[in-house]
């Protein structure tokens, strides 16, 4: 894989960057820029270096069509202020305002361009559609730079496909993402533990079924534990069950036992009569949840457990929360989980989307871990063992 290094000397080139911009709005309040901070040193590298730096990104799904609150105005503004020095803004990706803010771009000047997502082309299933809007993203630029992790594991245009058409390279954003992940999967320090918590298993049934092999230990949590309670016989009362995968969480906890992974459940659970931040609390044992309650996150003893095997780990690997981490009654397990990964002694690695947010809204801060991914559906495909189209294509 090219790195930057490998594009010569940049003074002058127009490079496009795509990058992971895909932050959570308020209206127009961004609520979590911790992708925007990401993507900064690759950008400052390649303004420092008298690039003419145009960013391709998206924010969130709206649908191949123009959406004001899909916008990445607020995004300008605020990566603005992180760069310390202006980023121009064009309200089209390959229309007449791109093509003007690009061409009056400075070396070492800054553009962004609106949403790539609001043209249709951009995630087609069409590989000539997809094709047409490369080229045209093409035509703006001299070479590029993926450093948009979070979107690699996607054959999308401005992914992908453009790729193909530029002298191209990795972003010290994606370099450091594939590196950190091939450590942990190819040759990791042990023990090595994993915690994987989130809704639905049927979300991490690929990588459960990956890192069985690997993994030293598997701690599950949140609500895709009930599917593995149920799998146990035990009764989960109104929590969250997928009925049609508990045949196959019993078959891994059979398996792990041939295979001497420990997959670990908890012993006790946090429940509650209903979905709601001020629903009452009631700890219960795993085995025992009532009929008329959910679970809404791993109870006390479960977190100290989880906390323990975590901070004794080597290498540790975390997706998902332990409960309900955005309701304070029921952050406990999340808050115990980020705390032991805070004391690792070795890597650690916080596998993005709702992990990471749920680390911030805790208030703790990214360099209290080894790793925070920006791509939480990325590392979790890497992590299944499966080929990334947008990592791929930069190898060849």
């Amino acid at each position: 894989m090219k790195s930057i290094d490998d594009l010569g000397d940049l003074r002058g080139k127009r490079v496009i960057i795509r990058c992971d911009l895909n932050v959570p709005l308020d209206g127009d309040k961004i609520t979590d820029d911790g992708r925007i901070r990401a993507s900064v040193p690759t950008l400052t590298r390649l303004a420092d270096a008298g690039a003419k730096v145009i960013i391709l990104a998206h924010l969130g799904r709206p649908k191949g069509k123009p959406n004001p609150e899909f916008s990445l105005a607020p995004v300008a503004e605020r990566l603005a202020e992180l760069l310390g020095r202006p980023v121009a803004f064009a309200a089209d990706t390959t229309g007449p305002q791109a093509r003007e803010v690009v061409d009056g771009l400075a070396d070492g000047e800054v553009a962004l361009l609106e949403n790539v997502r609001f043209d249709p082309r951009e995630d087609s299933k069409d590989e000539a559609e997809r094709a047409e809007l490369a080229r045209a993203y093409a035509e703006l630029g001299d070479a590029f730079v993926s450093d948009g992790f979070g979107v690699v594991h996607r054959k999308q245009a401005s992914v992908y496909d453009l790729a193909k058409l530029l002298p191209h390279a990795a972003g010290e954003l994606v370099k450091a993402e594939t590196e950190v992940l091939r450590a942990i999967t190819e040759d990791p320090q042990r023990p090595f533990v994993v915690v994987l918590g989130g809704a639905k298993v049927s979300d991490k049934l690929a990588v459960i079924d990956n890192l069985l092999a690997k993994a030293d230990s598997l701690l599950i949590g949140g609500g895709m534990v009930f599917t593995f309670l149920a799998a146990r016989g035990f009764e989960v009362g109104k929590s969250l069950l997928e009925a049609d995968q508990v045949e196959t969480c019993r078959s891994y906890l059979e398996r792990a036992g041939r295979e001497g992974t420990e997959i670990v459940l908890p012993t006790d659970i946090v429940v509650a009569p209903e979905f709601a931040a001020d629903a009452p609390p009631t700890v219960v044992a795993a085995d025992a949840i009532p009929a008329d309650q959910l679970g809404m996150d791993i109870g006390p003893e479960s977190a100290a457990a989880f906390a323990e095997k975590i901070a004794g780990a080597r290498t540790a690997f975390w997706n998902g929360p332990m409960g309900v981490a955005e309701f304070a009654a029921f952050a406990g397990g999340t808050r115990a989980v980020a705390e032991a990964m805070t004391k690792v002694d070795g890597l650690s690695v916080v596998g993005g989307g709702d992990s990471a947010a749920a680390v911030r809204d805790l208030g703790f801060a990214d360099d209290d871990f080894g790793h925070i991914s920006t791509g939480g559906g990325a590392s979790l495909e890497y992590l299944e063992g499966k080929e990334l189209p947008g990592l791929q294509v930069l190898e060849d």
